[in-house]
């Protein structure tokens, strides 16, 4: 009878809220002419000749728009600020603007920030807010629900006890403890509901009043089995990232955790590195949670398996905040034995953020703990780490903390980190002079490095090799090993190492009169570091900057590059750069003729060397004397 009435008319035809395309077919007009638009929580993608329109969630003008309208008060206004507030918390999902836009009109006594206010202050149970008459957002949600299988609703159900902000089909299969396969039909089957949104190819996401509301279905299920999910999820984080990390940096932390029904196969650097990228977030989200909820073992382990990529691709913040939860949960749970790791990668990431002090402190918690637990390899590691910023800071003790470091490898065969203090150790014997050490530590790094096939401290070493041939005057040599390792870097994305070898390069391009390519490769650097964060590295790069002005452009503009490497050096305790900085601003004066603030500028730098027991007080001591500017000289 339909058919037959529609036949040859020329229709606008809405059926609203199609459970399937079964529902649909046989109300489809036989005859051309006719548009026919479906609205369904389904994707019916069996229509044949439709064209799909998913709708997403409102942008931000538009939610608010929406909740102004439907409030209908002359006196509220989109730009409000509580108005935003109130679409933001609805996730700018329609229908839970609408309902809040309604209640706002029918509740007149009630102001707009009261509202935003109590939306925030409910955070986890929003959607009892979210309501008008008998119908309710959670309702909605529910008649999605009610049209899954049993397996389906208990992935729905368990997706809330995810903290992350995404999830692809290993992560769900372990959350649910089923096999790859099933994991995907059953997201897909989420996603058919619109339960689901798939922001990139196997990546799926809930939106938060969704994630709400399936946390609220989940607390139905019994703890037990709420448990055993969370040590699921928690174990497939901690084992996929111990295996991925195996491909990214030199130091592995070893977790013992249970193996997940179905991991994805990361053969080589690139799959590592992409999986970590992908699920860094849900890393730190994973460590959080377990933190939270009684598992402090998963938080130090996730902590320490990633630290190494952390620092690597510059997500310095997030390691603070990560290396933070994981030393509470070490000492909420009286774990002694995890907390020198921990204080030492959070030490690392404190001196790569200028925080010397800091780290200096959390490496020496490290080492008192480390010798009272006789832990010789955590012993060594911090030592390794605390010579490393003995020598940001300037302080003559680096070498020999370093060179008990290397010992204390070798003792333990651990070839790996021999190379990498050989390395660390040769940058401090060159800052005290002794390049010829250097030399020999940085071709014994480089030769472990290689037999070891680990790139990246393969270009540490070449980086370093380049900076020795570089003070003995072997210029194209040293171009050559800048150039090797910032291959390297550049293949193994290591922004950090970059920016050194760039910095390094500009050095070696300044001195053989090449200033425009040597701008260019310091002006690259300091946007790395910047990017980055890395304090030393900017205060570093603006002196070799305002050293190249000196020799190619003004006395003027070379000081304004050594001012800004000075305030850096100072607020991060650097004494070597802050001398370099002090002598570069002297030397920027005695150019300009004058002379008598330039030697006050090169004395406080001479002190500063003096102090630190640095072989460039003798030079400036020189320099000092030529000028008759020492104390007591005449002028």
């Amino acid at each position: 009878m339909w058919r037959d009435y529609v036949a040859g008319k020329r229709l606008l035809l809405l059926l609203d809220d199609a459970v399937g395309h079964e529902q649909v077919r046989p109300l489809l007009p036989g005859s051309a002419g006719s548009l026919v638009l479906v609205t369904s929580r389904r994707n019916l993608t069996a229509l044949e000749d439709g064209s799909a329109i998913s709708l997403d969630t409102l942008t931000a003008g538009e939610a608010s728009g929406l909740l102004v309208q439907l409030a209908s008060r002359p006196d509220l206004s989109p730009d409000d600020p509580a108005v935003s507030d109130i679409t933001r918390l609805c996730g700018h999902l329609p229908l839970a603007v609408a309902m809040l836009g309604r209640q706002l009109h029918h509740h007149p006594a009630w102001s707009v920030a009261d509202l935003a206010t109590d939306l925030a202050r409910s955070r986890d149970h929003r959607l009892e807010l979210m309501h008008a008459e008998n119908a309710s957002v959670a309702a909605a949600f529910d008649l999605s629900y009610q049209d899954l299988s049993a397996d389906q609703q208990r992935l729905f159900r368990y997706l809330g006890l995810h903290s992350g902000n995404d999830i692809d089909a290993y992560a769900a299969a372990a959350l649910t403890g089923t096999d790859l396969a099933t994991s995907r039909r059953n997201l897909e089957a989420l996603y058919d509901q619109h339960l689901l949104s798939e922001p990139a190819h196997g990546r799926y996401h809930l939106h938060d009043l969704i994630r709400e509301h399936a946390r609220a279905l989940a607390a139905t299920d019994p703890l037990s089995e709420r448990d055993a999910a969370t040590d699921r999820i928690l174990d497939f984080y901690v084992h996929t990232a111990s295996t991925a990390i195996r491909h990214v940096a030199r130091r592995q932390p070893v977790a013992s955790v249970k193996p997940p029904t179905a991991a994805p196969d990361l053969a080589d650097r690139e799959t590592a590195v992409a999986w970590l990228s992908a699920e860094r977030l849900n890393l730190h989200a994973a460590a959080d949670q377990a933190a939270s909820c009684g598992r402090p073992g998963h938080a130090i382990a996730i902590s320490g398996v990633i630290h190494g990529y952390l620092c690597s691709y510059g997500h310095w913040d997030q390691a603070l905040a990560l290396h933070r939860t994981a030393l509470d949960a070490a000492r909420q749970a009286g774990d002694r034995c995890a907390e020198p790791s921990v204080l030492t990668d959070l030490g690392v990431v404190q001196r790569l953020t200028g925080a010397t002090s800091s780290a200096l402190s959390s490496f020496a918690a490290a080492l008192d703990l480390c010798r009272d637990l006789g832990d010789r390899p955590g012993e060594a590691d911090a030592l390794n780490e605390l010579g490393v910023t003995q020598y940001v800071t300037g302080d003559p003790a680096s070498v020999a903390s370093l060179s008990r470091a290397v010992d204390a490898y070798r003792a333990l065969g651990d070839r790996s980190s021999e190379g990498a203090a050989l390395n660390d150790l040769g940058i401090a014997q060159m800052e005290s002079g002794d390049v010829r050490a250097a030399a020999v530590g940085f071709t014994q790094a480089l030769e472990l490095h290689r037999s070891l096939g680990d790139r990246l401290w393969e270009a540490n070493a070449l980086n370093n090799i380049g900076a020795v041939q570089r003070m003995t005057g072997d210029y194209l040599a040293a171009a050559a090993s800048h150039g090797q390792a910032l291959e390297l870097y550049r293949n193994l994305g290591n922004q950090l190492g970059e920016a050194n070898a760039l910095n390094n390069m500009g050095i070696v391009q300044y001195l053989t009169g090449d200033y425009v390519s040597a701008a260019a490769s310091h002006t690259k650097a300091l946007e790395l570091y910047r990017t980055l964060g890395n304090r030393f590295g900017e205060a570093m790069v603006l002196n070799s900057m305002g050293e190249l002005e000196l020799a190619s452009a003004t006395a003027a503009r070379a000081a304004a590059y050594h001012e800004q490497a000075l305030a850096v050096a100072a607020a991060i305790a650097s004494p070597i750069e802050e001398a370099r900085a002090q002598e570069g601003i002297g030397r920027c004066h005695l150019q300009d003729g004058r002379t008598d603030e330039g030697g006050r500028w090169l004395f406080q730098a001479f002190s500063i060397y003096q102090r630190t027991r640095s072989p460039h007080a003798q030079r400036l001591a020189t320099v000092l004397h030529d000028h008759g500017l020492w104390p007591g000289d005449s002028s």
